[in-house]
């Protein structure tokens, strides 16, 4: 066991441990239901949903569920961008007693099979346009129902009559879906179903509520089985973090996608716990955000980086009140401080560091909002939360390291993940004694703050040196022409690895390969510096805008074959 010296960072307003509810996750809605009917939980392009339309919307899907065939334990996929039937068929599939399957939206067909062969899904609720896309693949899945719904479907009068004309103009077609066969329609469930509660046995800390997926940059993805224990201590750790918040008055900007653990932590489940109110998003739409906040007068902004960053060089920005927004917890990637400290000027609100992991539900650590500057330090992600336990291990899980080395950041607590679905050994081999193993690279001071040197797979050895990519990225973000970037190592026959720099340039800027590697030389040990810089109009990214650093070195390794090949 550690000694937890952060505690002693601690503000008096944060509890260093915290009694959970022993409930499942769908009770927050019918709580709020209970306690607040007529008040509106979601605001989506102009429509409003009360908690009481909200909670009866869930129960009825629920009920459909059962009325097919799904029983307890089954899973049921959701491919949906943040949007109202996202969030009632998670809670309706957790009524029904089911296992919720998160699906990305911009899986391709093959993507999409191997998510519903390796769950086992009984049926799946997908967007009209990703019909064709599962109509390829169901008859090689256990797929049985197949749920479609539109954007339009929960839009306010006229946007729904204008909105098909404008899809087909975007996408180039207009999907049409009959209720028949496998095939149902949400709007035909939400007229026919009752909305009845649901009875079953529960087990608060071995029932499954959540498969969700991690990306497979080192083999196939994996399911991680979160339990409703883990959401809800998750939960109320996250609300324990924000106490100057209050529960009734918040307006939550759900922009990060429900199908990322984050996402689905931070805005859907925090904002039906604590019963307040989340303004969707179907896709980050910086145009779309900053009138958003201002109308909505948003108050919560969870997010990561990038979207920080493309509101920040939006070219309209400062024609916008975005002063309601009180407090922000960045994660899915590094926050550059520049990134912080122009966010903060701008909107007069907190933005600080978090970490988490898809497998800790997600988070773990996160700096303190509004506890000053004092209790912070800059390239922090900050201190465990209540009820949480870290440490940095040595090589393989080994004994944990003295203050300021760096190891592997290693995890305990009520939010960590029951274990892969299905692949037991993948499981054992990602505990060590209790201690979750998170292949983050990282190190710890003498207060307790813990900094993430690296993920411990990106680590580029060039020469027999250790270099870690945020280091070299810190830099380059410092640098007032450079808008996105990422660093990877890429093959090299002389050092093994070399470094190479992705870069996206804000508009207008221009800047040479020759001035960056000056600047670079300034700020880096030589053997830090990048060799090859490439400058791109986009970076690849997932759904939530982390940045696909390992797309990008794969890519680099198929033109050196084909180079290889041609020569």
């Amino acid at each position: 066991m550690t000694e937890k010296t952060w505690l002693n960072l601690y503000p008096d307003e944060i509890p260093k441990n915290i009694t959970y509810e022993e409930i499942p996750i769908q009770s927050y809605l019918t709580r709020a239901y209970e306690n607040t009917p007529e008040k509106t939980a979601i605001h989506f392009m102009g429509k409003e949903i009360t908690y009481k339309e909200f909670y009866t919307s869930a129960l009825k899907f629920a009920n459909y569920l059962r009325s097919i065939g799904v029983e307890k334990g089954d899973r049921v996929a959701i491919m949906l961008p943040n949007c109202p039937q996202s969030a009632i068929a998670f809670f309706g599939t957790l009524y029904s007693g089911a296992i919720v399957v998160q699906t990305n939206p911009l899986y391709t067909e093959r993507e999409l099979k191997y998510q519903m062969v390796n769950s086992g899904a009984k049926a799946i609720i997908a967007l009209d346009l990703l019909y064709p896309r599962i109509d390829n693949i169901v008859k090689e899945t256990s797929l049985e129902h197949v749920i479609i719904t539109g954007i339009k479907d929960y839009l306010p009068f006229p946007k729904n009559l204008i909105y098909p004309f404008i899809q087909k103009k975007e996408h180039g077609v207009s999907i049409k879906v009959e209720h028949r066969g496998i095939y149902h329609l949400f709007t035909e469930i939400m007229k026919v179903s009752q909305a009845t509660p649901i009875r079953h046995e529960f087990n608060f800390d071995e029932d499954i509520a959540l498969l969700q997926y991690t990306g497979g940059t080192t083999g196939p993805p994996k399911g991680v089985m979160l339990t409703h224990q883990n959401l809800v201590s998750n939960t109320a750790m996250c609300e324990a973090w924000l106490y100057e918040s209050k529960r009734g008055e918040e307006v939550v900007l759900g922009m990060l996608p429900f199908f990322h653990v984050y996402g689905m932590t931070t805005v859907l489940v925090l904002t039906v716990m604590m019963n307040n109110k989340m303004v969707l998003m179907p896709k980050p739409d910086m145009d779309l955000a900053l009138k958003t906040i201002e109308k909505q007068k948003t108050t919560l902004f969870p997010g990561a980086p990038t979207m920080y960053i493309g509101l920040l060089n939006h070219p309209d920005i400062g024609k916008y009140d975005l002063s309601s927004i009180t407090a922000c917890i960045s994660g899915s990637a590094t926050l550059p401080i520049e990134v912080k400290e122009k966010f903060e000027k701008v909107t007069g609100g907190k933005l600080v560091e978090g970490y988490g992991l898809t497998e800790t539900s997600p988070v773990t650590h996160a700096n303190f909002v509004w506890a000053g500057e004092e209790y912070n330090e800059k390239g922090s992600i900050g201190v465990p939360w209540p009820n949480t336990d870290a440490c940095i291990l040595g090589p393989e899980g080994s004994e944990p390291l003295a203050i300021g080395e760096v190891g592997e950041i290693a995890i305990k607590g009520p939010q960590v993940m029951k274990g892969y679905w299905e692949m037991p050994e993948e499981t054992e081999s990602t505990f060590r004694d209790g201690w979750f193993l998170t292949g983050d690279l990282g190190r710890m001071d003498e207060k307790g703050r813990f900094y993430i040197v690296d993920r411990k797979k990106d680590m580029i050895i060039a020469s027999g040196f250790n270099i870690y990519p945020r280091e070299v990225e810190e830099v380059l973000y410092e640098h007032e022409a450079i808008l996105e970037c990422v660093v990877a190592g890429v093959p090299d026959p002389y050092r093994g690895e070399t470094v190479k720099a992705y870069i996206v340039l804000k508009e207008g800027m221009t800047i040479t390969e020759e001035a960056l590697d000056q600047y670079c030389r300034k700020q880096l040990a030589a053997f830090k510096v990048p060799r090859l810089y490439e400058f791109r109009d986009e970076l690849p990214k997932t759904a939530v805008g982390k940045i696909l650093r390992r797309s990008l070195v794969e890519e680099e390794k198929q033109n050196q074959l084909k180079e290889a090949v041609n020569s």
